[in-house]
């Protein structure tokens, strides 16, 4: 079986594309309905119906409030199937668990895109009713979405608001503290005017860009699988280097005594300026293979 980027995006090539990710733009392409059988065949994939009677885990269910997964509870299979027929969206998490290939075709996929081996990636299922769908919201993660059942339409903006989140966010709500720091300007309350329209059908698959503005409606009941990665940023590598550097020094382990302590704080100060001027002298001999070679060895 094959699995894999080139797979998913076929009869495109890689480079097609990469050319539109390197761009953090939308990709889609509308495989005809015999395509992507080894997936879209999975036995829990048959129906709304089968997902239920299978799956062992708890189920979020977003509530009416947001449309969104910022608001939902967590639910059993039996009161899932309830809460979907009174207009609820359902979210099955890390799907990949009950199903050795979907762990397959996530690793390759991830391989193949050349993110970190440190990404978290799963798989997510989406059930959705006829009419309803997840208000406008952009992730901090890079999603695949696959069809599987039913119709959804996608409206898509780029983001001019936030370059590179480091979080999600939903439209109408406030950023988290961090977010609010690196804003380059007041986050929308409605999706732009300009925002694509794309409408996928059983076997369609959309790349969604990290950051990228995005909501949805289901036309009739819809079910997606999505394959989605959470990887580490640059920052993530080069802190992740760091400690491992640090670690090796019991100074830099020693417990921070004194900082919240008035009477104490000028020592605790002299203390990391101190550790501080043995950093200063180090890095200036780090090198990117360094870095990399710390968090990311090569086979």
């Amino acid at each position: 079986m094959k699995t894999g980027l080139s797979t998913i995006v076929h009869p495109f090539t890689t480079e097609d594309f990469f050319t539109k990710y390197e761009k953090n733009k939308p990709f889609v392409v509308h495989h005809p309905k015999e395509a992507l059988t080894a997936l879209r065949s999975l036995d829990f994939l048959a129906s709304l119906e089968n997902l239920l009677n299978m799956w062992p885990y708890t189920i979020q269910a977003h509530l009416p409030d947001l449309r969104d997964e910022s608001s939902s509870i967590d639910t059993n299979p039996k009161d899932a199937k309830k809460l979907f027929q009174n207009g609820m969206g359902l979210l099955f998490n890390e799907a990949h668990r009950i199903s050795p290939p979907l762990q397959d075709w996530l690793k390759k996929i991830r391989v193949d895109l050349g993110i970190s081996s440190q990404t978290y990636s799963r798989c997510l299922i989406y059930a959705t009713p006829d009419g309803k769908g997840t208000a406008p919201h952009f992730d901090q993660n890079i999603n695949f979405v696959l069809q599987i059942h039913g119709t959804k339409i996608w409206k898509l903006a780029p983001n001019e608001h936030v370059i590179n989140p480091l979080t999600r966010h939903t439209m109408g709500t406030n950023p988290d503290d961090e977010m609010d720091n690196y804003l380059e300007d007041d986050l929308p309350t409605e999706m732009p005017k300009s925002a694509q329209t794309i409408e996928l059908k059983p076997g369609s698959m959309l790349f969604v860009p990290r950051g990228y503005w995005h909501s949805t409606e289901a036309k009739g009941e819809a079910l997606a699988l999505n394959f989605t990665f959470t990887a580490p940023t640059w920052i993530d590598i080069f802190t992740t280097a760091l400690r491992s550097r640090l670690a090796l020094s019991p100074e830099w382990r020693e417990t921070a005594n004194g900082v919240s302590d008035s009477n104490r704080r000028g020592e605790a100060e002299a203390y990391l300026e101190t550790l501080l001027a043995g950093l200063k002298e180090d890095l200036p001999h780090w090198e990117a293979s360094d870095v990399l070679d710390a968090t990311e060895p090569l086979d």
